[in-house]
């Protein structure tokens, strides 16, 4: 067996098949390339679904965690250390917010909102114990916990693993007439994506990230985003929310947070609402630790400068522009996306969209695909105009074959 095939075996025989990765096993790699076992390079445009917006081996990012590696990595929250106020300080000013509540994945913040939205459903809005509704949008994607997975409507991800948490609302995504028909006194947040990543990088309609903030004003609920894919640079602003000039109550951040280094994440909100914890009443023994704190204030810094941010909208222009001129001609159905961003349809007789990664993959170009035949299509940001034209003539190439 090649070295490639004797790897997947291994991991195979001694690992939980919870997933089905393309057959490359990967060594190393810089910027926008990786390098798998047997030496073949490949055009990463997966980014570690947003993780690495800032791309493999950041030397900026990897100096900041070597630093700190030789200064302290973990205190746990039951001391202070010295770059959990940084961190906390600087996070908040990107987000225009005022507080920060550190976690490491991006389901722990997503589980973290929820907790905040129902405790302060209580002590804030006055909803009875135990009543607290969450409103939540059809084909999101949060996480896979236990309770995020009570209120995801695909089945891949639910089935066999109730009793599943109540207290959540399903709306159709994009539809405010339906999202104000839900509401009732005791609603206490709306939790959305503003672009649904893992349905296939869905944009709402104009208009309704919009809506959805004046509903949630006018009702006194929070409106909680989750930015954790589409958030830090991906869609050519710092959060989606604002190309439709929408500040919500509540940032929920994570998986570009940590640079593809270390895994940060984070719940940012204002005083009055994470202002309802108590000591002892949410934590995480890693949540804010110091390397991740070094990393995430490196990822913050470059953030501030806006050079990412307008990389993936000029970036990303062309990427649609190239995209856009292969509808029509019976092989892509649809293109769906933002800046670095998109989800491309396949038209299924030319095959799934697991079929086309395989091709895409024997062609040097790395996607992955979800539901049916669409493919995503994500490259960091520190892609070069070459490489980006590259991996789309393997894609067209794919598509005429």
């Amino acid at each position: 067996m090649s070295t490639t095939e004797t790897a997947i075996a291994s991991a195979e025989a001694h690992s939980a098949h919870n997933y089905h990765p393309l057959p490359v096993v990967v060594a190393t790699a810089d910027g926008a390339w990786m390098t798998d076992v047997e030496g073949r390079r490949y055009l990463d445009l997966l980014a570690g679904y947003s993780a690495l917006n800032f791309g493999h081996g950041n030397r900026r990012l990897i100096d900041a965690a070597k630093a700190q590696l030789e200064r302290v990595t973990l205190t746990s929250r039951a001391f202070h250390h010295d770059r959990f106020a940084e961190f906390c300080t600087r996070l908040a000013e990107l987000c225009g917010m005022e507080s920060v509540l550190p976690m490491n994945t991006g389901a722990e913040a997503v589980e973290t909102a929820v907790k905040t939205a129902r405790k302060w459903g209580y002590r804030v809005k006055g909803v009875p114990d135990g009543m607290a509704k969450i409103i939540v949008a059809a084909n999101n994607f949060h996480g896979r916990t236990t309770t995020i997975i009570s209120f995801s409507t695909d089945p891949e991800a639910r089935e066999g693993f109730g009793p599943y948490t109540p207290g959540f609302e399903i709306v159709p995504y994009g539809d405010l007439t339906a999202l104000r028909e839900a509401m009732t006194e005791n609603t206490v947040a709306v939790l959305m994506e503003p672009i649904q990543g893992e349905a296939g990088v869905l944009v709402p309609p104009p208009g309704y990230l919009p809506g959805v903030r004046a509903l949630t004003r006018e009702r006194n609920v929070l409106f909680i985003a989750d930015e954790i894919q589409s958030g830090l640079g991906r869609t050519g602003k710092t959060f989606a929310c604002e190309h439709e000039g929408v500040v919500p109550d509540m940032y929920v951040l994570g998986k570009a947070l940590g640079g593809g280094v270390v895994p940060v994440s984070a719940v940012v909100s204002s005083q009055d609402v994470l202002g309802v914890f108590r000591p002892g009443e949410h934590g995480s023994t890693f949540g804010g630790n110091p390397l991740a704190c070094a990393v995430a204030l490196e990822v913050i810094a470059m953030l501030r400068t806006g050079e990412y941010q307008q990389r993936a909208a000029e970036l990303g222009e062309h990427l649609h522009q190239e995209l856009g001129l292969l509808t029509g001609g019976g092989a892509v159905e649809a293109v769906r996306g933002r800046g670095l961003w998109a989800g491309v349809d396949i038209a299924p007789a030319l095959g799934t969209g697991r079929e086309i990664s395989e091709k895409l993959m024997d062609h040097g170009v790395l996607v992955k695909d979800t539901h049916g035949s669409t493919i995503r299509i994500a490259p960091p940001l520190v892609i070069s105009k070459e490489d980006l034209d590259w991996g789309l003539e393997q894609l067209r190439a794919v598509l005429r074959g």
